[in-house]
């Protein structure tokens, strides 16, 4: 991945990334939110859809989210509320095999449970397959809706969209 920058590429770089990123052990221990949103914009939803008070409260509407990984139960509401896409939960505490990604998904048709999907890492590079685990439609008029994908371990952080595999 370049470290040109989010402005230049699109691309979050990877010192942007690891602001974000919960630690490890945070993830080992079950689901937590990262959010990767890196610009200063007038936007909060994710702050408001949280229960648990995970997001931090912003002293202006144009700050970046900050989490409190500890508050965090990886509940995903703050995924279907963010309307930049940019929330995504990950769960390391699965086995040491696989994770579990959870991921905003505005496509019809939406996959289905069990179904077998590509992953792609947010270059939009294909980076692996998983298996969709659950599909939590978005609520209207707002909610995007959001997929639960079991992947190999070592693509939590990598894995950020999917495709799936149907044929026309």
């Amino acid at each position: 991945m370049s470290d040109e920058g989010l402005l230049v590429t699109g691309i979050p770089t990877s010192e942007e990334l690891a602001r974000v990123t919960p630690p490890r052990e945070r993830r080992e221990k079950g689901p937590c939110v990262m959010i990767e949103c890196f610009q200063r914009i007038p936007c909060d939803p994710c702050h408001y859809s949280c229960r648990f008070g995970a997001i931090k409260e912003f002293e202006d509407i144009n700050d970046v989210p900050e989490v409190d990984w500890d508050k965090c139960t990886g509940c995903g509401m703050c995924i279907a509320a963010c309307p930049g896409l940019a929330i995504f939960v990950v769960d390391e505490s699965t086995g040491n095999e696989e994770c579990r990604i959870a991921m905003p998904y505005e496509f019809v048709p939406l996959p289905e449970k069990g179904e077998r999907v590509r992953l792609f890492d947010r270059a939009g590079t294909e980076v692996g397959t998983g298996v969709v685990e659950r599909v939590i439609p978005g609520q209207k008029p707002q909610g995007t809706p959001v997929v639960w994908v079991r992947a190999p371990k070592e693509l939590s952080l990598v894995a950020r969209h999917l495709a799936v595999n149907r044929e026309g």
